[in-house]
């Protein structure tokens, strides 16, 4: 039965810390569409990369049973099922998007090729305080000769999308692979670019995705270089030393996320580091579970969730073009899911 939450923001408040998301609904796990033909254990490894970092006291013993835990899917499988239990939180359909970790090619210093910088976090920069915007950050020269600059792109549109990512590989003219990852941004608000264009009838809704985007910014140098600018959010970088090349970036957790069973989600709304089950619809349907280790500047709302596909082009092809609904169920500890329901 769906319970509306006004009649339990209180609770819910006082439990997570969290707003009211409007509703919640427990479900069985028979409930959930697909959820016998999932690779549990494979889940169950990512949600071991992350548990230990959780410090909510009800998260421990279930960090210290999924440490223990038989390696075959049956076990993980009874794992989620004996000390969990799913609920819709807010109200589906959901949106999913999805995201990857770039490969791009870069330079250490600026060369004719290479004339668009990615930054360090400038050290006066408080994260979560208003700084300058994008426009003054790259019209305005604002950091130029300071020696934040981690590296040099050939194509500001790579910048922007390398900031909407939030990681990526940069390979050097002699060959060497440098591993970028968040360090802050300049505490302005997100604004989707996407929907600007939709606005000013350029693209319609159905055509927005990253691929149309960056081919309208190249496409229209002086129009595109305005339309960024519309983003006043700013995005600063870090490099990532001794990350192997078989370990994805790192995440709002601080460990390396996985593909296609991490996801960025609402942390006001879903605990960073639960169990996530996914109904993505679409044309490229996807039922699995996944974990909440990530977020993002986009990603508002208890039924938004940004699928992390992996690294490279390949990658980036799949999860430019998803933009699609579905249900968003996320997996709590027993006592936490039963206590938000009115009998709880």
């Amino acid at each position: 039965m769906r319970v509306l939450l006004q009649a339990l923001g209180l609770a819910w408040l006082a439990m997570t810390g969290r707003p009211d998301p409007g509703s919640a609904e427990v479900l069985t796990f028979a409930e959930l569409d697909g959820w016998h033909h999932d690779d549990h254990r494979a889940a169950l490894v990512a949600f071991r990369a992350t548990c230990d970092t959780m410090t909510a006291p009800e998260w421990g013993p279930l960090c210290r049973l999924a440490a223990a835990n038989a390696d075959t899917d049956a076990a993980a499988r009874a794992f989620f099922e004996l000390f969990f239990r799913p609920l819709v939180i807010g109200d589906p359909p959901a949106l999913f998007t999805g995201y990857f970790e770039p490969e791009l090619a870069g330079s250490p210093t600026r060369t004719p090729r290479f004339a668009y910088p990615i930054y360090a976090k400038p050290p006066e920069l408080t994260e979560g305080s208003p700084w300058y915007s994008r426009d003054a950050i790259e019209s305005g020269g604002l950091l130029r000769g300071r020696g934040l600059e981690i590296a040099w792109l050939d194509d500001p549109v790579d910048v922007y999308f390398l900031q909407i990512q939030g990681s990526g590989r940069i390979k050097m003219p002699n060959g060497e692979v440098v591993r970028v990852g968040y360090a802050g941004k300049n505490g302005q608000p997100y604004r989707s670019i996407g929907q600007e264009l939709v606005r000013r009838g350029s693209l319609t809704a159905d055509q927005v995705s990253a691929p149309e985007i960056a081919a309208y910014v190249r496409a229209n140098p002086g129009a595109g270089s305005r339309l960024l600018a519309h983003n006043p959010s700013f995005v600063f970088f870090r490099k990532l030393a001794n990350l192997a090349a078989d370990q994805g970036p790192i995440g709002a957790m601080g460990r390396s996320i996985t593909a296609l069973r991490s996801v960025a989600v609402d942390p006001a709304y879903t605990p960073l580091g639960a169990p996530v089950w996914i109904e993505k619809d679409g044309q490229a349907p996807i039922r699995s579970l996944m974990i909440a280790q990530d977020t993002g500047g986009a990603i508002r709302g208890p039924q938004r969730a940004d699928i992390f596909y992996g690294t490279g082009s390949g990658a980036g092809s799949a999860a430019g073009s998803v933009k699609d609904g579905g249900r968003m169920v996320v997996l709590l500890p027993i006592d936490q899911a039963y206590a938000l329901m009115p009998d709880g």
